[in-house]
């Protein structure tokens, strides 16, 4: 069991420690095709914070929030990979961060060609959410029974 265990956790983690590493690799001077893509979005953002806590209080970095992505996503892959809560926590936390930016399925009706790929998207991101949050789940599961095994009363005569 313990073999299959690391090899679902290696297949899981490829997807994040594999586009980490792409997006690493078209970084660059200006951030990469990443940065582009972000850009619009984090505009958007910006322009919504700002309307809550005043003109020009909330800076956004688009090669910085790159960066970090780049940093969760690896990092939290290989934790994860080493069975790691901290990594299954980096990769929950850039999965909250990202997934309502980038999938943003609710600017579009239903119909129009955009709405289901990106309908399809942000739910499949909530299921790797999901079987993030089981993972956790899992580990207190068994840290807690081996926790409960440990401790032995003394026998009294």
């Amino acid at each position: 069991m313990g073999f299959f265990s690391f090899l679902g956790r290696v297949l899981f983690a490829s997807i994040f420690i594999l586009s980490a590493w792409q997006m690493f690799n078209e970084f660059g001077e200006d951030g990469g095709p990443a940065a582009k893509e972000w850009a619009p979005k984090l505009a958007l953002l910006k322009k919504q914070i700002d309307g809550v806590i005043g003109k020009n209080n909330f800076k956004i970095d688009v090669r910085t929030f790159v960066a970090a992505i780049i940093f969760l996503k690896s990092f939290g892959g290989i934790l994860f990979v080493l069975g790691s809560t901290f990594g299954a926590y980096l990769l929950i936390y850039y999965l909250i961060l990202t997934t309502p930016l980038l999938y943003n399925f609710y600017n579009y009706r239903p119909g129009e060609p955009r709405f289901n790929s990106l309908l399809h998207d942000f739910l499949q991101s909530l299921a790797y959410v999901g079987a993030l949050l089981y993972f956790l789940g899992m580990k207190n599961t068994i840290l807690r029974r081996q926790s409960k095994k440990k401790t032995t009363k003394a026998k009294t005569s």
